[in-house]
């Protein structure tokens, strides 16, 4: 990655990650600043605002871990649970291209928030798919949802399956401006990456087969440089994620400018569905006579809406006549 030189601005930009080092603490991390992307998803489906904001706290994950990714690689967050918020999908298409949508039980939604509870999901998993594109295969990581959201959910996977020490902060809502309400979502993320190898010693897991009465592994200390840069970044405030005044830059110069932090060049984001004729056209000529027409409409024609981007496509039946 290619440092930028420049001057810290107030001027924030919207619709970015911006990866960032903290050579000091061997820190590094991403930060996403969303802005017209997510109002312009949320705005389309129209969620309540508690299932809006989860869906934006979804989305600004997505895009800190799948801007790892190559040019022409995929990422897949999907949970699945037995909360008001059944299922969450975020896709992002390297480098910049971003879609979500949410299937939420509105009766459920609202006996949980007169109940006073603020967890949406409830117990059940969230898969990584990552498809890094060209012969390289997929890989997925799961991990249990627990009832306390996916900031932790986040912390459990890096602690699990990546053995990376990894601090995640994620925040959405909505602001005033002068044309109305936004929706808004930020994330920010830190990972402690010693360049000496003694230093990225991990602690053993519990094998779980062990005999009874056998000492469970010890727990190793936090380097020091870690426990300093995941206090700095754990300061990070919701608000700060989402106010449009504060930059990117502004935000992470407030949180290590003690320690010295560079950014690196940017990646714009925008709201992108994959959905297409081509793509539609394809799966109805994969389906049977049959199948086809339980798809004709009054009007005698197949109607197709994509359920990322409400787009509405319509298809002549008799295109598809042997």
């Amino acid at each position: 990655m290619t440092p930028v030189a420049r001057d810290v601005s107030d001027i924030g930009r919207d619709d970015i990650v911006l990866p960032y080092a903290v050579e000091s603490l061997s820190t590094r991390g991403r930060l996403t600043r969303l802005g017209g992307a997510i109002d312009a998803i949320l705005k389309r489906h129209g969620y309540p605002e508690p299932v809006g904001r989860l869906v934006g706290e979804a989305a600004a994950l997505a895009v800190l871990l799948g801007s790892m990714l190559k040019l022409d690689g995929r990422f897949q967050l999907q949970t699945k649970t037995e909360g008001p918020v059944r299922m969450l999908v975020v896709d992002y298409d390297a480098p910049s291209n971003l879609r979500a949508l949410a299937r939420f039980d509105e009766a459920a939604l609202k006996a949980r928030l007169a109940d006073g509870e603020g967890d949406l999901l409830g117990e059940g998993h969230l898969a990584f798919t990552v498809d890094p594109g060209g012969e390289m295969s997929r890989y997925q990581g799961v991990v249990a949802l627990d009832g306390r959201g996916l900031e932790r959910a986040a912390h459990v996977y890096f602690e699990r399956s990546e053995q990376i020490p990894t601090l995640v902060r994620l925040a959405a809502g909505q602001v005033v401006t002068p044309h109305g309400f936004q929706w808004r979502a930020g994330g920010l993320l830190a990972q402690f990456l010693p360049e000496a190898e003694e230093r990225r010693q991990r602690a053993d897991f519990d094998p779980g087969d062990a005999p009874q009465g056998a000492a469970k592994p010890a727990p190793l200390d936090d380097d020091d440089e870690w426990v300093e840069a995941k206090s700095r970044a754990a300061t990070t405030e919701d608000h700060e994620l989402i106010d449009p005044t504060v930059s990117s830059e502004r935000l992470l110069f407030r949180l290590f400018n003690q320690r010295g932090v560079r950014v690196f060049k940017p990646t714009e984001l925008a709201d992108v569905c994959r959905c297409s004729a081509g793509r539609i056209d394809a799966m109805l000529q994969s389906f049977t006579a049959d199948e086809r027409g339980a798809m004709i409409g009054d009007d005698g024609m197949i109607a197709v809406t994509c359920e990322f981007c409400s787009t509405k496509r319509i298809f002549n039946p008799s295109d598809y006549d042997p």
